[in-house]
């Protein structure tokens, strides 16, 4: 009796340990959205909410949407979810969306790729920026033969068509949904997450705890945010606008030392440190830095050189190229969609703005470097615009301007005065019409 009793426990020790035979019983599904270009940020993004879904054993369906982004990030990313014991459901999602370049990379990577109807996926070859937003392909054998093994590799591991995965890279091949799924390069197209939900019921895959049986039907859904932090970081390292914050920065840092008083100094600190922490150190080009280090010592220079001249032309100019090489550091895995906006960005922005800074702020000093008029003050006729009394201020208007004056004799409001004498921004006045002894 008591060796049945053992068979019958190693039998059924065996059964439980048949490969899909474990049950996901998720409490939740928590949609975590990945928009926008993939950056160190995106990563930590992910990160956070694998984290949020491991503490409360979710799953978590990934909302792609992305024209690419850093490969670096981009490889951190899946390596996180790759390594974490929560299952993650990639969903190209609503239609019109995309998942190119980085978030190709991403989505095959996931445990179940979806797909909404009208999304599209590729475009995959690595590209370096160019310092004028253009990028240059990058055609060395060892990268493209690495990043396809490492794709390829992926869609084995997850049963996905791996031809397919090699032309994404090698022919930039791009696949709608409904052709991704006829190449089986995904398992799933979903109108709505709803729609998705009830698809992965039952569904079995593979993650790092092991086989798994999904059960969804009965699962709540949650919509996970970001922390503060990641949000905010997130936001900043959008590398066309962490690009537009260093520049007007530096711009407003510029004006705020030529022209005090205004608060440029202030702002253009805080969008410079803004934008770098948007660029992170590695994503500024060193000579650019070398040009707008240059550039702002001219600058400064022509404030103690009459005139504006080559040192403020020079310090202009400086400035100018200077920002134009501010280019985000690659590898990247970009769309030419995002390309066509980065260009624009670097060639139009920095002109603009810097003309912009830099002709007011030399308006300004002019201004302010010129004398106060006082040719044909004295002696000019100009009307009270108070009741004077001997000894005390009062003020006069003179050539549409309000000056203040002092006087030995009574003077009504409106009465005609005469100019004697002037002592810095004070008149002497006498009256010309009527006097009150």
């Amino acid at each position: 009796m008591l060796h049945c009793r053992r068979l019958l426990i190693c039998f059924i020790s065996l059964f439980l340990f048949i490969p899909g035979f474990a049950v996901a019983e998720t409490p939740n599904l928590m949609i975590v959205t990945l928009e926008g270009s993939i950056s160190p940020m995106s990563y930590e993004l992910v990160n956070e909410a694998l984290d949020s879904a491991s503490a409360s054993g979710s799953l978590i369906i990934l909302i792609i949407n992305t024209p690419g982004g850093n490969l670096d990030a981009t490889f951190n990313i899946i390596e996180a979810i790759e390594q974490s014991d929560v299952p993650v459901i990639g969903y190209v999602f609503p239609a019109g969306s995309k998942a190119w370049s980085a978030g190709t990379y991403i989505l095959l990577s996931t445990n179940v790729a979806a797909m909404a109807p009208h999304t599209i996926l590729g475009s995959a070859q690595p590209v370096l920026m160019d310092p004028l937003g253009g990028a240059v392909p990058v055609e060395d054998p060892k990268v493209l033969n690495a990043l396809e093994a490492f794709l390829v590799e992926k869609a084995h591991m997850h049963g996905r068509n791996e031809t397919a995965s090699r032309l994404f890279i090698l022919e930039n091949l791009n696949l709608s949904a409904e052709e991704a799924i006829e190449s089986g390069v995904i398992e799933i197209i979903a109108s709505s997450i709803d729609e998705l939900i009830e698809m992965l019921d039952g569904t079995e895959i593979d993650t790092a705890e092991g086989p798994l049986t999904l059960k969804t039907l009965d699962a709540e859904i949650v919509q996970w945010s970001p922390s503060l932090r990641v949000t905010v970081l997130q936001f900043l390292s959008e590398p066309v606008l962490s690009y537009l914050l260093f520049i007007i920065g530096i711009y407003a840092l510029i004006f705020g030392v030529t022209s005090p008083g205004y608060g440029g100094e202030v702002l253009g600190a805080i969008l410079v440190i803004l934008g770098i922490i948007g660029l992170g150190i590695t994503g500024v080009n060193f000579g650019a830095i070398i040009l707008l280090g240059i550039g702002t010592i001219l600058l400064l220079a022509e404030l103690f050189t009459p005139g504006f001249g080559i040192l403020g032309g020079g310090g202009l100019f400086s400035m100018l190229v200077g920002g134009m090489l501010m280019i985000p550091a690659g590898p990247w895995v970009v769309s030419q969609e995002w390309l066509n906006t980065l260009r624009m960005t670097i060639l139009f922005v920095p002109p603009i703005v810097g003309s912009f800074f830099i002709f007011a702020a030399y308006k300004i000093l002019k201004a302010r470097q010129l004398q106060p008029f006082i040719k044909g003050v004295v002696g000019g006729v100009g009307e009270s615009v108070d009741d004077l009394s001997p000894n005390q201020l009062g003020f006069v208007l003179y050539q549409g301007e309000y000056w203040k004056v002092k006087t030995r004799f009574s003077i009504k409001r409106g009465a005609k005065v005469k100019i004697l004498k002037r002592d810095g921004m004070l008149l002497t006045v006498e009256p010309i019409e009527e006097t009150v002894e």
